[in-house]
């Protein structure tokens, strides 16, 4: 396996590394791309206790090694029994993670009980380096400094964390800025959403594919300094294999890409954070995030039970009511499809990178009503690599 290539060591149509669970669409936020559309007020039709005990029971029944099971939402604080719930999973021997949202729920009382009933982790979103942009974005006054404040609680309580921030035309140019807060606060990962146009997720919020090339590229840059990956930009493991032979080649960036010029601000605007506070690349080895897509070591649970390959893919494939979530995971021909990349259509069909990128499949069905459509908001032409050799060679041994 290459040392560049993060793979899981066990069979992705056997069992998903990650599964997140739409706990409840109740939330006090509005915020402006919610996938979930939250509203304040619980689904009444929503999984009850036992229910929910039945999908933990059904994630075990998966084997080791276990996926982690992710608490999203909405916000799962406004569950009363989010923590019966977590104790459940921990006595099942789950790995569990919470992602609530930054309101007066996430406080220090909470954080410790999530900590002391069997948590590991904690994802958090903050979408603006100043009150005034992440307040904006979330519609609710207040949420910047709750969540500041819940991420500095999540660290000193030991709860591992992962920030997680969506790109969209509000944020392009803060995204150094909320970067220096990463570095200031801490952080195990630094997640850059890229938007896909479902629920209050408008296209219009949206940066163009050249930006979105340019946005992967400063991450790149960012990873050499904190641990960096994305959600629903799966291109950005291309990019993670290009700019590493680069290195390797000692070939800078402006030589091999013509980039937006977005890019150049953002990595100025990186370049400016690294001098004031003497940040020292890290000695650890980059490598691509997890080569997991919808459906694919991926799967997202509604409030409802309801089985889709990702949260932003509403494709039902059914009901873990009615049908072991193992069974759904193993035999749904969407999921078999999604994990077939020979199917993959356009572009994506025909690139040398198929095998750790597969496009966002979300965003293919999102704009194309095809989930095995080419991913849109690629700006890569299969087969314009230059480094062909060099590239095989990172690829062949995987």
């Amino acid at each position: 396996m290459s040392h560049l290539i993060r793979q899981p060591a066990y069979d992705l149509k056997e069992r998903p590394f990650m599964i997140i669970w739409e706990t409840t669409n109740a939330c006090d936020l509005s915020c402006r791309h919610c996938r979930a559309q939250a509203i304040p007020e619980h689904d009444p039709l929503g999984l009850n206790t036992a229910e929910a005990k039945l999908l933990l029971e059904q994630v075990e029944s998966f084997g080791t090694p276990r996926p982690i099971f992710i608490f999203t939402g909405g916000d799962p604080f406004k569950r009363v029994d989010l923590f019966d719930l977590l104790t459940y999973g921990s006595e099942l021997g789950l790995m569990m993670a919470v992602s609530p949202s930054g309101t007066p729920l996430l406080n220090e009382e909470n954080l410790r009980k999530v900590k002391a009933c069997g948590a590991k982790a904690m994802s958090l979103s903050l979408d603006g380096s100043t009150p005034e942009r992440h307040d904006d974005f979330r519609r609710v006054p207040g949420s910047f400094e709750l969540t500041t404040r819940g991420w500095q609680m999540a660290r000193q309580i030991g709860l591992k964390l992962q920030l997680n921030t969506t790109v969209t035309r509000y944020n392009l140019t803060d995204l150094p800025n909320i970067f220096r807060l990463v570095t200031d606060y801490g952080a195990m990962t630094w997640s850059l959403f890229f938007l896909v146009p479902t629920g209050r997720g408008r296209q219009e919020d949206e940066v163009a594919p050249a930006e979105y090339e340019a946005v992967m590229h400063f991450l790149y840059d960012c990873s050499k300094y904190i641990s960096a990956k994305t959600t629903e930009g799966h291109h950005y493991k291309r990019v993670v294999l290009q700019r590493t032979i680069l290195d390797e080649k000692g070939i800078p960036v402006d030589a091999a890409f013509d980039l937006h010029p977005i890019y150049y601000e953002l990595r100025q605007g990186l370049e400016q954070v690294v001098m004031e506070k003497g940040l020292i690349p890290r000695e650890k080895i980059r490598r691509t995030p997890l080569h997991i897509n919808a459906g694919n070591g991926f799967v997202f649970i509604s409030r409802r039970g309801d089985v889709y390959p990702s949260g932003f893919m509403p494709i039902k494939v059914g009901n873990i009511k009615e049908k072991s979530l193992v069974d759904i995971y193993r035999e749904a021909p969407l999921f078999n499809s999604l994990r077939s990349p020979e199917q993959f259509e356009g572009r994506c069909g025909l690139c040398e990178f198929v095998g750790v990128c597969g496009g966002s499949r979300s965003r293919a069905y999102a704009m194309t009503g095809d989930p095995l459509a080419e991913e849109p908001f690629c700006t890569y032409q299969p087969g314009s690599w230059p480094f062909k050799e060099e590239l095989a060679e990172k690829l062949g041994d995987r």
